[in-house]
This record gives structure tokens, C-alpha cells and sequence, in this order.
């Protein structure tokens, strides 16, 4: 039997079993095509689905693994490098003042300044402000000196042992920029020092004295 008698051939489905042997194959490669997809999409594709994923993780992994395979063959340099940023911190909070150290050191500022030529009008410690680890101690000054005497005072403050740095800087009116630095007349400078203090002793302190 050929494909046209096979179209051509009216069957019952009832008495399938009368089927030439040509259709009954035909039907059982066709049952067997139904089964087999039916079973792909309700099975073969969601285990498909999970097995990109779980490839997708297997990268994931890996990438992870290199990147922390890296960490511990650099482990070494990474551990050099730590021992050198504390050694920096420590050497930075070396040059902040305690609180018992303050007190000498504005009275070095204060002696910078008339040991340069200044003659202070105003020589103002204010409150003290909280950030974090350490607190900035802001000073506001106002002196009667020459523009060269008062960059020799800013230069001899910066030569100091402990961080002071200089804000908002005027001169009879003008800001340091705009200010004519040959002129020998002297000034009326006003300025805001800034210096600052470690607070990690205040702490150490007060648990000390609770013991």
C-alpha cells in the first residue's frame, strides 16, 4: 500500500485492529510522536530550563572561585599593604592632640603669631565639634600685621607638630586673593585656625576611671 491508497483509505477508528498493517503504523509512529512531545514540554523542557540555570551558577562559581584564588595567592602583599595604611593612620593620629595637649598647643599658635610680628586683637578658642574619631577646635584670630609677617606666621603654624590648618582668610576687608601682596602697610587679618583633637582617649579615659 502506497501514501495515495493510505489517503484515500477510510478507516474506523473502531475497528483499528482491521487496519491495513501499513496504517496501523502509520498510527503508532504518530501515537508515539504525540507521546514523546508531549513529554518533552512537560518534562525534557523544564529539566532544560534547570540545567542552563544550574550551568549559568556552575560560571557563576567559578568566576567566584578565581576571584578568591587570586585574594589568597596576593594574600601576602594585601596583608603588607593593611600593615602599612595602620602604620600611616597611626602616624596621622600621632600629629592630633589629646585633650591635656590642647591647651599647649594653642598657646604655640599664639606664640607663632607674635614671634612672627602680630599683634593680636582677639585670639578666640571656640566649642569644639564632634567628628567622629577625632573634633575640630576652631580658632578665631584678628592681628594687626604686614601681608609678609602674616605668611610667616601661617608658615611657621604649618611647621607645627600637629595639624592646624587656615579658613576663611581677610584682610582689612579683602579676601587673601584679592589682596596686594607687596604692600608693607599693615593689615588687619582675620582668620579661623583649625586644629584637631583625637577623641579615642576621651573613651580610653573614661573606662579607666569606672575600673
Amino acid at each position: 500500500m502506497n501514501l495515495d491508497q493510505l489517503r484515500n483509505l477510510e478507516l474506523d477508528i473502531n475497528r483499528g485492529g482491521d487496519w491495513p498493517l501499513a496504517a496501523r503504523i502509520v498510527l503508532l509512529v504518530l501515537t508515539l510522536s504525540m507521546v514523546v512531545g508531549a513529554g518533552w514540554y512537560l518534562d525534557t523542557a523544564d529539566q532544560i530550563a534547570i540545567l542552563d540555570s544550574e550551568r549559568g551558577k556552575e560560571q557563576q562559581l567559578r568566576q567566584e572561585f578565581i576571584n578568591k584564588q587570586r585574594v589568597v595567592a596576593n594574600i601576602d602583599a594585601y596583608r603588607a599593604q593593611i600593615k602599612e595604611l595602620e602604620q600611616m593612620l597611626s602616624d596621622m593620629l600621632k600629629q592630633l592632640p589629646t585633650k591635656t595637649e590642647m591647651p599647649n598647643l594653642l598657646e604655640d599658635i599664639s606664640n607663632q603669631g607674635r614671634a612672627n610680628g602680630l599683634v593680636f586683637s582677639q585670639f578666640r578658642p571656640l566649642d569644639e565639634v564632634s567628628r567622629g574619631f577625632y573634633a575640630a577646635k576652631p580658632i578665631q584670630i584678628k592681628a594687626q600685621a604686614s601681608y609678609h609677617q602674616f605668611g610667616a606666621f601661617i608658615g611657621s603654624v604649618a611647621a607645627l607638630p600637629r595639624i592646624v590648618t587656615l579658613e576663611n582668610v581677610t584682610m582689612n576687608g579683602a579676601t587673601v586673593r584679592d589682596f596686594n601682596r607687596e604692600s608693607a602697610e599693615p593689615l588687619t587679618i582675620e582668620a579661623t585656625l583649625q586644629t584637631y583633637r583625637y577623641t579615642e582617649d576621651d573613651n580610653a579615659t573614661a573606662a579607666g576611671s569606672k575600673r
